[in-house]
Order: C-alpha cells, then sequence, then structure tokens
C-alpha cells in the first residue's frame, strides 16, 4: 500500500519537474499558441510571472520526491495544476495534461488523508 501512496507524487514530480526544467533548457519543442491563449501566455512570458511560476514547479516537484515534505507539496502544486487546467479549458479550448494533472493531484491528496486531518479537524 506504501508504493501505491507514492505513484501519484512521483507522476506529477515527474511532470512538474521536466517541464520546469524545459522552461529553462528548451530540451522540448513547445506548440506555438494562437490566439486569446497565446497572447495570455504571451503576457506572462513577458511580465516573469511564468518565470517565477516554473520555478516553483521545479521547487515542488522536488518537494514531491522527498516523503517528508510529499504532503506539504502536494497542496502547494494543487493550485498550479488547478491554472493549468482553467487556461486549456478557458483559453485554449483543448484540455488535456491539465485534467490529468488535477485528477492525479486529487489522487495524491486522498491517498495521504490522514496528514491532513489536523487542518481540518479539531
Amino acid at each position: 500500500m506504501n508504493i501505491v501512496k507514492q505513484i501519484p507524487a512521483y507522476l506529477l514530480a515527474l511532470v512538474f519537474i521536466v517541464f520546469g526544467a524545459n522552461f529553462f533548457l528548451h530540451f522540448l519543442p513547445m506548440p506555438l499558441m494562437s490566439g486569446d491563449a497565446g497572447s495570455f501566455a504571451g503576457l506572462l512570458y513577458k511580465s516573469g510571472y511564468l518565470l517565477f511560476v516554473k520555478i516553483l514547479e521545479v521547487v515542488i516537484g522536488i518537494l514531491l520526491l522527498v516523503p517528508v515534505t510529499r504532503a506539504l507539496a502536494l497542496l502547494l502544486i494543487a493550485p498550479i495544476a488547478v491554472n493549468i487546467l482553467l487556461f486549456e479549458v478557458c483559453l485554449s479550448h483543448q484540455p488535456s495534461i491539465g485534467v490529468v494533472l488535477v485528477i492525479v493531484n486529487a489522487i495524491g491528496i486522498i491517498l495521504n488523508k490522514e496528514k491532513y486531518l489536523g487542518i481540518i479537524a479539531k
């Protein structure tokens, strides 16, 4: 059962570390976006906001690999996964990896729910 709890965290860590590092190292080709999605992504890039998000993705991805910090990392990465999903649904109109990220993150949180009971229960 312990290995099952680790799979969602390792999957999320892989995705966020690879795509976060790709922002800096450019080892994967990125598709060009057009329309509202391209304009929005361009603004995020030019403002430096995307740089901050990509740094967070890599750092939180590393935290997901460490068992002691995994529960915190699952909570910290959730808003980023939801924003990826919202970008895909609302701007690019092509839901893809955002759906998977939100589902895997939710599974990871549910599998580690005992660590969050102190937050929500008296």
